[in-house]
């Protein structure tokens, strides 16, 4: 796992890309109050995951900023 940091709001996690298919993000209290987009979410809603974070690991992995599956950046 290594600490990425969302583009948007900055709120940084800790992240694993197994395939491209599969990201395994570990949230801290410190990130879940940065998330812009769980704030949206409000306390005790389903909170399935932040889309600008999604694309920040992603961008992250393609640009060989941290360790991603063998081809990764071809899918």
């Amino acid at each position: 796992m290594v600490p990425v940091a969302c583009g948007t709001c900055g709120a940084r996690v800790e992240a694993r890309k197994s395939s491209w298919e599969q990201t395994s993000v570990q949230w801290n209290a410190e990130a879940l109050a940065a998330c812009s987009e769980r704030r949206t979410a409000g306390t005790g809603a389903v909170f399935t995951g932040c889309p600008a974070l999604r694309t920040t690991i992603r961008r992250a992995a393609a640009e060989g900023e941290f360790r991603a599956p063998p081809g990764y950046a071809d899918t």
